[in-house]
C-alpha cells in the first residue's frame, strides 16, 4: 500500500521559525539569520576577551604584581587568548561571513545541512559560558591557551578539565562548520558555475575547512589524552609517570599553527572580494590567488614544529621545518601583490572597508616579516618565548583577521541591515584602532629583542616604560570600540537607507534586495561568472548583462 503524504503548505512552513527579532534568539535554519548569530555572539565575547587583555597591560604597567595576583593573571591570560582565538576570530571569519556569503556565492537557497549548521552555532555559547564561568566557580585554568603539560597536569585540576571540555566543544562546532561548507562549496553549486568562476571567498572557505577537517581532530585526540592525564593520572604526557610532554607539543601544533591559517584564510577571502568593488577594477591575477591559497593549505600542514625549535628538536627536522616556513611565504607574497595590483589604479572610495583593508595589509606584512625571521633557527632560540613572539602573533591575528573582520562589517552592514553606518565614525574608528594597535604591539618586538619573557606578571624594571607605552595603545584600542559600537546601533535605528545595492557590486549577494528574503532571492537565483566584472565606466555598468539576472533587478540595481 502507497500512502501519499501531501508537502507542507508554506504557511505551515513558516510557522515552524519564528519570525522578527525572535529569529536571533532561536534555532533557526536560515543561513543568514545563524550567520549574524555567529557575528554578534562573537563580538560580545570580543568585547569579554577585550576587557581580560586590558587587565593584563594595567597589571603591566608597573614591573611588580600589584593589580592581581601571579595565579589570577595566569588565569585571566589564559582566557584572554582562549577567547579571542577559539570564541571571537575563528567563529566570526570562519562561521559569520561563510554562513551568510557562501550561498549566495553558490547560488543556493541555503547551507547543505542547515540543521547542522545551526547545532554548530549553537554549541558556542555553552562553551564560552563553560569557559567564562571556570574563573568564577573552581578558578579558570592557569597553563595558557596552549595547556603545555606538565604545566597543565600539576596545576588545579577543575579549572583545566573545564578549559578542555569548553575547547573540545568549539572544536567540535568548527569540524561541523568545515563538512558543511566544504559540501556547499562543492555541491550546491548552481548548473554552469564553475569552481574558477568562484569568488575568492568561497576559495578561502573551501581551504580553510579543509584545515579544520584535517588538523582539529588532532586537537581534540590530544586533549582527551590530557584529561586522562589530570583526572584518571595516566602516562601520556606525564614525564614522572613515562610520559613525553613533547610529543604533546607536536599534537598541539599540528593543529595551532594550521589555525593560524583558519583564522588568517578567510580574512585573505574577505578582502579580495571588498578591495574590488572599492577600487572599481577586477581582482588581480585569480587564478595565481586561488593556487597560492590551495599551496597554503598544503604547507600550513607540516610547518609546525617551528614552534618547538627550542624543545629539543635535532637539526635535520629543524632544518626542514625552517626550509617549509620560508617557502609558505611565497604564496603569501602572492597575495600581497595582487591586492597592490588591485589598488593600483584603481578609482579608491578611501571609506571605512577600504581604510580598515589597507591597514590590515600593512599590518599583516609586518607581521609576515617578523614570521620568516623566527622560522630561521639561530633567530628563534634568542627570542623564543620573549614579547618578540608575542608582537609577532598579535600582528598576524589581530592586525591581520580583526582587522578585516571590521572592513568586512563595513562593507556588508548595507546588506544586513538595509542601512548605511556613519562613514565619518568609521574613519576616526579606525584611525584610532590602526593608532593603538601599533602603539600597543610595535615596542613589544623591542621588548623581546632585549630578552622580556612572556607570561610573566612581574618582569625586569628596565622594561617599564616601553610597557606603559604599550598600555596606552591598548587604552586607545579600547577606546576605539566605543565610537563603532556606537555607529552599528544608532545606524541600525535610524541610519539611512543603503538601497539594494549601494557598492554598485556584481557578487550575487547584492544581486537581491538588503536585507535578502528568506531564500535570498525572490526568483531563480542569478548566474554570476564574472564576480570582478569591473573597469568599466559606470554610466556603462550593466549589471543585467554581467549576472544574467532578470532585466528589471537589474535596472534597479543601477
Amino acid at each position: 500500500m502507497t500512502v501519499a503524504i501531501s508537502p507542507p503548505s508554506k504557511k505551515q512552513s513558516d510557522g515552524l521559525q519564528p519570525t522578527g527579532w525572535l529569529r536571533y534568539f532561536s534555532f533557526s535554519l536560515d543561513h543568514k539569520v545563524i550567520g549574524l548569530q555567529y557575528l554578534v555572539c562573537g563580538f560580545i565575547f570580543y568585547l569579554i576577551g577585550g576587557v581580560l587583555g586590558g587587565a593584563i597591560r594595567i597589571e603591566l604597567a608597573s614591573p611588580i604584581a600589584d593589580f592581581m595576583a601571579r595565579d589570577v593573571y595566569n588565569q585571566v591570560l589564559t582566557l584572554h587568548g582562549t577567547v579571542m582565538i577559539f570564541l571571537w576570530i575563528v567563529p566570526v571569519v570562519n562561521g559569520a561571513f561563510g554562513n551568510y556569503l557562501i550561498p549566495f556565492y553558490v547560488g543556493a537557497r541555503d547551507m547543505a545541512f542547515p540543521r547542522l549548521n545551526a547545532v554548530a552555532f549553537w554549541m558556542i555559547p555553552p562553551a564560552g559560558l563553560l569557559l567564562i564561568s571556570s574563573y568564577f566557580i573552581t578558578g579558570a585554568a592557569q597553563s595558557g591557551w596552549t595547556a603545555y603539560p606538565p604545566l597543565s597536569i600539576t596545576t588545579p585540576a577543575a579549572g583545566q578539565i573545564l578549559w578542555i571540555l569548553s575547547v573540545l566543544l568549539l572544536g567540535g562546532s568548527s569540524i561541523f562548520g568545515g563538512i558543511n561548507f566544504i559540501a556547499t562549496i562543492l555541491k550546491l553549486r548552481q548548473p554552469g558555475l564553475k569552481l574558477m568562476q568562484l569568488p575568492m571567498y568561497c576559495w578561502a572557505m573551501l581551504g580553510t575547512s579543509i584545515l579544520v577537517v584535517l588538523s582539529t581532530p588532532v586537537l581534540a585526540g590530544t586533549l582527551v589524552l590530557l584529561s586522562f592525564d589530570i583526572v584518571a593520572h595516566t602516562g601520556f604526557f606525564n614525564p614522572s609517570l613515562g610520559g613525553n610532554a613533547v610529543v604533546y607539543q607536536h599534537l598541539f601544533w599540528f593543529y595551532s599553527h594550521p589555525a593560524v591559517y583558519i583564522m588568517v584564510l578567510p580574512a585573505f577571502g574577505l578582502v579580495s572580494e571588498i578591495l574590488p568593488v572599492h577600487c572599481r577594477k577586477p581582482l588581480f591575477g585569480y587564478t595565481s590567488m586561488v593556487y597560492s591559497i590551495m599551496t597554503i593549505v598544503i604547507l600550513g600542514l607540516v610547518v609546525w614544529a617551528h614552534h618547538m625549535f627550542t624543545s629539543g628538536t635535532p637539526p635535520w627536522m629543524r632544518l626542514f621545518f625552517t626550509i617549509a616556513t620560508s617557502f609558505i611565504a611565497v604564496p603569501t607574497g602572492i597575495k600581497f601583490f595582487n591586492w597592490l595590483a588591485t589598488l593600483w589604479g584603481g578609482r579608491i572610495s578611501l571609506n571605512s572597508a577600504v581604510l580598515f583593508s589597507c591597514g590590515f595589509i600593512v599590518n599583516f606584512v609586518l607581521g609576515g616579516i617578523t614570521g620568516v625571521a623566527l622560522a630561521q633557527v639561530p633567530f628563534d632560540i634568542h627570542v623564543h618565548d620573549t614579547y618578540f613572539v608575542v608582537a609577532h602573533f598579535h600582528y598576524i591575528v589581530y592586525g591581520g583577521s580583526v582587522f578585516v573582520i571590521f572592513a568586512s562589517i563595513y562593507h556588508w552592514y548595507p546588506k544586513f541591515t538595509g542601512r548605511m553606518l556613519n562613514e565619518s565614525l568609521g574613519r576616526f574608528h579606525f584611525l584610532i584602532t590602526f593608532i593603538g594597535f601599533n602603539l600597543c604591539f610595535a615596542p613589544q618586538h623591542w621588548l623581546g629583542l632585549n630578552g622580556m619573557p612572556r607570561r610573566v606578571a612581574e618582569y625586569d624594571p628596565q622594561f617599564t616604560v616601553i610597557n606603559q607605552i604599550s598600555s596606552v595603545g591598548a587604552l586607545l584600542m579600547a577606546i576605539s570600540t566605543l565610537p563603532f559600537l556606537w555607529n552599528v546601533v544608532q545606524s541600525a535605528l535610524s541610519g539611512p537607507i543603503a538601497g539594494d545595492n549601494p557598492w554598485r557590486a556584481l557578487t550575487p549577494e547584492w544581486l537581491t534586495s538588503s536585507p535578502p528574503p528568506v531564500e535570498n532571492w525572490s526568483g531563480k537565483a542569478p548566474l554570476v561568472t564574472e564576480p570582478y566584472g569591473y573597469g568599466v565606466p559606470e554610466e556603462q555598468l550593466n549589471l543585467e548583462k554581467t549576472s544574467n539576472i532578470d532585466s528589471d533587478l537589474g535596472s534597479k540595481s543601477q
